[in-house]
Order: structure tokens, then sequence, then C-alpha cells
């Protein structure tokens, strides 16, 4: 008996096929009107109507015009009550000239379908109107066991919903692991790795994206607390946004985000794993609670499908299995529930004699609440003789690492997730920055310890004397050496500087979890880093840092 109604944004041709484009490989023919056309402002009307509309209970169910557009929506919701019976004649269009079946299945963006009681829909449209929100009255709910779609008074489409949801027998994808072996590479010690550092800084996957971020609007109406760059230029890279939401309240809304493909190359279990914990210690760097988070996965994944075309299927499938168990295994130590995602599943390109697939590439995003966004920390160190400590253990863990890659290795020893002292760290970590003992905390990944040193370093414009020889190790004594100390992405390690006078306050706070003091920050402009024999193995102003950082993609 609710009626069905479709709010946002006007049905047109961009988007269809969308869902069945993003499962096929794609070639030279791959059609454009695939792809869909957002408009983030109808977006933004939109929902900010639903949310006052849902407030005031207008409304009993909701979900968006995704892939497949109406027919997976109204399709979806449909099963819940039994049946559905809709007019598709009464869908707002962009242009005239569509046809039923294009109405049903395109993916024209910034849409929700709901189910609206019929004594709420006046009040309902009312809202839209004053909202600037298009609602359109499209059907009604049924018990009739049937997905029901009209045009005018002709029907085109009449399926049972048991057929829709489960008269297609599920895929056999055969899927078998093997663990690869890769050349393990053996780097001779040197005595100075300033080189390696401005090299890092200067790949594509570490240096400065600031010419693409800024051409995008992060201020959302002066309520960005936390922005993409933050520190003395506001042009350092923050690990996670900050943003109020309600101007008239300092609770705020924290997005961090984890990806670490190359990992894919050794084992996606633990790429995955890595993802997830990048994600949350972002979120955690900059103040967001442990105790209201949540997690979206997004797969972007090539073939796993036995075919002629991919031969190695089984093992790709056995890659996409292997990531979803870490998906399983570390949300669960993390209670973090997954509320949303997306998936990918056929970035393969063929041109008839070349086939270029991408990584197994899980994007974890981490979203959730800090109570008070004046608590919120930024990676810049911000004053000299503020102490320098590393939370977290290092392991010989240059599998996959962006410091093997620059020497044209993989490896083999890809860094693994220790949930339950990751959580003792973010949780003894967001209770000292809850008490403002800290400073500054910026995440290690991509680079180690010494891109996350300059990073801070050179966005907070002051110096940095570290020690290697404090840095907390885990692992045997053939790893313990200054290359991987300086360039390990071991997971689950924050950076952070705490003022001296809180030093002691603060290292209570982090009481039974690994970390240790390794340096301060200096009134200078040198990264200084002294290797374990005590010398530097490190120097650099950090203006030649920040420069070999800002180089690539400077003028793009």
């Amino acid at each position: 008996g609710d009626l069905i109604v479709m709010t946002g944004g006007r049905i047109g041709k961009d988007g269809i096929h969308g869902a069945t484009f993003s499962s096929e490989e794609l070639s030279e023919s791959s059609p454009v009107s695939a792809v869909q056309i957002g408009d983030p402002i109808t977006q933004k009307r939109m929902f900010d109507f639903l949310i006052r509309a849902r407030d005031q209970g207008l409304y009993r169910f909701i979900t968006d015009n995704g892939a497949g557009g109406l027919s997976s929506s109204i399709g979806e919701m449909s099963e819940e009550c039994g049946g559905c019976q809709l007019d598709l004649s009464l869908a707002p269009l962009k242009y005239p000239g569509l046809a039923p079946w294009e109405i049903l299945i395109s993916e024209a963006q910034e849409r929700m379908s709901l189910a609206v009681p019929p004594e709420n829909i006046d009040a309902f449209l009312e809202m839209a109107k004053r909202f600037g929100v298009e609602a359109t009255v499209l059907g009604t709910f049924t018990d009739s066991g049937i997905f029901h779609m009209l045009y005018g008074e002709k029907t085109v489409a009449y399926l049972p919903l048991s057929f829709m949801h489960a008269g297609l027998p599920p895929m056999q994808i055969p899927a078998r692991w093997e663990q690869p072996v890769h050349p393990e590479p053996v780097i001779a010690e040197a005595s100075d790795y300033t080189r390696d550092l401005t090299d890092l800084l200067s790949s594509l996957n570490i240096c400065s994206k600031e010419s693409v971020v800024r051409r995008y609007d992060h201020e959302v109406q002066g309520g960005s607390v936390v922005k993409p760059f933050t520190g003395v230029s506001n042009d350092g890279p923050s690990d996670a946004a900050v943003v109020r939401p309600l101007l008239d309240s300092f609770e705020a809304v924290v997005v961090g985000h984890g990806i670490s493909p190359r990992y894919s190359d050794i084992d996606a279990y633990h790429m995955a794993a890595n993802a997830i914990d990048e994600g949350l210690r972002n979120y955690v760097a900059v103040g967001g609670s442990l105790d209201l988070v949540a997690g979206l996965d997004n797969f972007c994944w090539c073939d796993p499908v036995l075919s002629e075309r991919t031969p190695d299927g089984p093992y790709k499938m056995a890659q996409l299995v292997r990531a979803n168990k870490a998906l399983y295994d570390y949300c669960t130590v993390f209670s973090m529930p997954l509320i949303s995602g997306k998936d990918s599943m056929k970035n393969d390109f063929y041109d008839g004699t070349t086939k270029i697939s991408i990584p197994p590439t899980l994007l974890f995003s981490v979203i959730g609440k800090m109570e008070d966004a004046r608590l919120a920390v930024t990676m810049d160190v911000k004053r000299p003789g503020d102490q320098v400590y590393l939370l977290g253990e290092t392991a010989n863990e240059l599998g996959g690492s962006e410091y093997l890659a620059q020497k044209g290795f993989v490896g083999n020893s890809v860094p693994k997730v220790d949930a339950k002292a990751a959580l003792a760290t973010y949780r003894a970590y967001n209770g000292a920055l809850s008490s403002a003992l800290v400073a500054s905390c910026h995440d290690l990944s991509d680079g180690g310890l010494a891109v996350a040193a300059a990073e801070s370093a050179f966005a907070g414009g002051f110096g940095m004397s570290l020690e290697l020889g404090q840095v907390p190790f885990k692992g045997e004594a053939a790893g313990y050496r200054d290359a991987v100390l300086l360039f390990s992405e071991s997971a689950s390690r924050l950076l952070v500087t705490v003022r001296a006078e809180k030093a002691s306050a603060f290292e209570q706070a982090m009481a039974g979890t690994a970390f240790a003091r390794i340096g301060e920050v200096t009134a200078g402009t040198a990264l200084s880093i002294a290797g374990l024999s005590g010398a530097a193995v490190v120097v650099s102003d950090i203006a030649e840092l920040k420069a070999a950082w800002q180089a690539p993609l400077k003028d793009l």
C-alpha cells in the first residue's frame, strides 16, 4: 500500500548499461553512454531534504538508484513487501524519446527510491517542493508477488519476484590459491639514504596531488575543519577529512581512506588487511572515534572468471576470496560494520592482441564521528622542542613497498596487520588525543618512517632530529637494518609529536602498547635521521624534500 516515489534527478540515457559496462573488458567500442553524469547541486538539495523528511518520519524505506536503476531499486524494495506496480510513463525525463526499457534501467545519477505511506504523501511532496527537490509518485507497492511495470496502460514487464531474486542458479566459479614467490632482493647497506628518500617523495604514488585536488571544492559551507592539505603553507598531505555538518555544533564527521594495491602482487589477503588498517589509522590519526565508526569496501578487480582470455581466472578468483576473508577477519576485530561498498570486477583492456589487467585492489573508506572537532589533530609538526614518538612496531616488511619498487623488485615480506595490537594502540592514542596531549600525528604508509617524517617536517616548516636506534622493532636480528627502519611499510604505525611538558602524561596514556620516543622537532630546517651506528643516514633541508615531493605533478 505504500507509494513508490522517486526523488532527485531526472532520467536520461546516461548510465544505461552502466552495471554491464563495469563488468566487461574495456575496448575502443565501449559505450560512452554507460558513464553517468553527476549533478552535485541536485544531490546536496536531495540529501538535505531526505534527512529532514526522515526526521519527521515521512517515509518507511529508501534505497539509491545505482546499478540497474529503477529495475534494481524497486525490485529490491518489492522483495520486502511482496510486489509492486509502477508506471514508467510518469517518470520525469531529461528529454523525450526514451523507451520504457531505457527508463527502467538507466543509472542516471542523484536519484533515490522511497516507500511513502499514502497518509504522508502530501507532506512529503510539500517538503520536497520547499527544498527545490523533484519528487514523483510512480506507483504502489503490493503483495501480488509480481514485479509489474506499465507504460501508461500497457504492461511492459511482468515477472514473479521469486524468479527475479532466485530464478537464476548462482555461478560456480573455480578458485585456486597458490602463494607467489618473487625474487628476494639483496640490497647492500648504504651510508646515506637521502637520495632514496627524495626519489620516493617524487614517486607518483607518494608525490603531492595538490594540482588535482585544488580543482575540486573541499569547503563544505565553511564547515571543513581538516582539509585535504594542511600545515604552515596549507600544502601538507592531511591523513583524513574532518567536517562539521551542523555549524551550531562542534560534532564532526571524519572520513579516511586506505589503499595498497602493490601488496596484492604478494597476497590479496594482506593487501585488503592493510587497506582496512590504513583507512582506520588515517581516521584515528585526526581524532575519529572508535566507538562510532563504519567501513565501506570498494573493490576494483580484474576478471576472475576462467576463460580463454583469462587462463589464470582461478588464481584471480582465489585472490578475491582471500580479500573478502580479510574483510571479515579484520572488520570483526575492529568492530567496524560495513555499511556500503561497490565492486567493479572486469577491469581489463583487450585490443585484440594485448590484454592489460589492473592489480586486484580494495579501496577501504572509513567514516565516523568525532564528538568535538576542536580536538582534531593535523599531520604537520607544530613547534621546536616537541617530542617525536613512533607508535607501533616496525618489522622487516619491505615486500610490495615503494622502496623496493624503486629498485625494481617486489619482494615477499608483505606487511602483516596485528589487529588486536593495532586496536590497543588506536584506543590508547585516542585517549591521549581526547586529553589534548597530541600536537600532531601522521600515519606511516607508502615509504615508511622516512617519508612520514619528511612530510610532517616540511608541512610544519620545522626540522626534525630522529634516531633509528630508538625505533621499536620486532623480528630477527638480520632484518634490523637502517633501510628497513627507514622504509618498511609495517602496518598500524603513527608518528606523533607531543609538547615536552606533556610527554610524561602521553607516555602514561600509551602504557601497555608498543611505542618509543625517537627524537624531537628542531628550530632549524633540516631533517636529520641517525642510523643504527649513530651516524646520520638522512640529512636534507626540508625545502629540498618538499620541492621533490611537489615537482612531479605541479604543472599538471
